[in-house]
């Protein structure tokens, strides 16, 4: 199929370690773990899942054969015999790029899935690809499959030429004069970037979503770094509903919930992984966190199967509620506690799942983002910037550790902070020739430096 044979797949692990390839959609998992298992398909999550970002269409269309090259180490990593793309048939430039990539390679396909969110959830996808439902307490891999983002296909090829991780392209979008999808060094600040834009907001008008609308983080300081995981920076007023109720006080929440909620089950019927038959109901931990009482909550294995989609708290719920917000405080409350899923078998789809599929631009007018929903300019050349913040931890496990000092002099690719070999996690290396300038116990920064 693909000419990667020259590498054993402890080699290909190694490279792809070294370089420090983790998850570039949102999650962050050090990619050569991944890697370390055994499936018989590989997906490419091409699916986009949150509106408004532009980065897996792009690099799909300018980055194809790259894209291809990624997917080959990765089935030659897993022993996989098949290899699939999937992406929403809408993206024409992307499929016709992957198409034309992918033209008499053996054990490679297309798959073209409708525009509806979460598409990109790794549950979802593997069942729509697949059509087998991955229960709680399972890996992919369980079931014979290995997920990977397009940006970290993309990163085990840069791997495997010894390229580290120094860049990540990026969307930024909504109120800004021209939305872009860019290539910026690791560690960027979010102020430089919205600022690339050519647009004079700031952070008394505006506000930034790190990620996507449904899933990303509010950051008011705009210092903050971009990093591995970072695909998107939604820019908008601070008067935008969608910015006042992701900025409203979990209390604030609770006692909404307390007051507000009737009970009507829409947030339950209209959740995905439930569609999916993985026992999520957030009408349960509204009615828990209303009552105040934990025996009302329902199958804990429930709570923790949630993806934390938000598609309950910004589409379901006709009193505005936040059983998304909820569900993940829950959430994660029971995980630091020590609580781990119980694996059910014979898990079942609800035979309504498509028909509980919401559509993209449905959901973005529900949210009040329709108008921001305009192409992002494709720029591949790097942003120049002078200095950059590396946080140690941009990755699943433990931070890095600085392996350089204040006052040195690095250059762009050299490793500055690494993890010990056998233990869960990732190094980071240099986005830009300079000069350590501050080594912190969470981060360090490298300032530019003329020759």
């Amino acid at each position: 199929m693909l000419t990667t044979s020259h590498l054993t797949k402890d080699e290909l692990i190694k490279r792809v370690r070294l370089a420090g390839v983790v998850g570039a959609g949102g999650a962050g998992f050090p990619t050569h773990v991944k890697l370390n298992a055994r499936a018989e398909v590989v997906i490419a999550n091409g699916a986009e899942c949150e509106p408004l970002l532009r980065v897996d269409q792009s690099l799909m269309e300018n980055a194809a054969d790259r894209l291809v090259l990624g997917m080959g180490y990765a089935m030659l990593s897993v022993g996989a015999t098949q290899g699939v793309i999937a992406t929403k048939k809408h993206y024409h430039g992307a499929v016709e790029a992957i198409n034309k990539a992918i033209r008499g390679l053996d054990g490679l396909s297309l798959h073209l899935m409708e525009s509806y969110y979460p598409a990109g959830d790794e549950k979802s996808l593997i069942h729509e690809v697949t059509g087998k439902v991955v229960p709680s307490a399972k890996l992919p891999a369980d079931y014979g499959c290995v997920v990977l983002n397009i940006g970290t296909l993309l990163g085990i090829a840069d791997a495997v030429e010894s390229k580290p991780v120094t860049d990540k392209m990026v969307t930024v979008c909504g109120d800004v004069r021209q939305p872009l999808t860019r290539l910026v060094p690791v560690g960027t600040s979010i102020r430089a970037l919205v600022k690339s834009t050519g647009s004079s907001v700031d952070e008394g008008t505006h506000c930034v979503i790190e990620g996507g609308p449904l899933m990303g983080k509010l950051r008011e300081n705009w210092d903050l770094p971009i990093t591995k995981t970072t695909g998107g920076l939604v820019v908008l007023p601070r008067n935008h509903p969608l910015i006042l109720k992701t900025g409203m006080a979990v209390e604030r929440q609770v006692k909404l919930a307390m007051a507000v909620c009737c009970q009507c089950n829409m947030c339950t019927i209209m959740c995905p992984r439930h569609a999916l038959g993985l026992g999520v109901e957030p009408h349960k931990a509204m009615r828990a966190i209303a009552n105040g009482n934990s025996a009302l909550l329902g199958d804990v294995n429930g709570v923790l199967a949630c993806c934390s989609c938000n598609l309950c708290t910004h589409y379901a719920c006709n009193f505005g509620l936040t059983p998304g917000t909820v569900m993940t405080n829950l959430k994660n409350a029971l995980q630091k506690a020590g609580v781990r899923p119980v694996t059910e078998e014979n898990v079942c789809p609800d035979p309504s799942l498509e028909t509980k599929r919401i559509p993209l631009s449905r959901l973005l007018a529900r949210m009040g983002l329709s108008k921001y929903n305009t192409p992002a300019l494709f720029v591949e050349e790097p942003l120049t910037v002078n200095e950059v913040e590396l946080p140690f931890s941009q990755h699943i496990g433990q931070p890095a550790k600085p392996v350089v000092k204040t006052g040195e002099r690095v250059r762009k690719g050299q490793l500055v902070a690494d993890v010990e070999e056998n233990k869960l996690g990732s190094p980071i290396h240099a986005s830009i020739d300079g000069v350590v300038n501050q080594v912190t116990q969470n981060a360090l920064t490298i300032r530019g430096q003329e020759e």
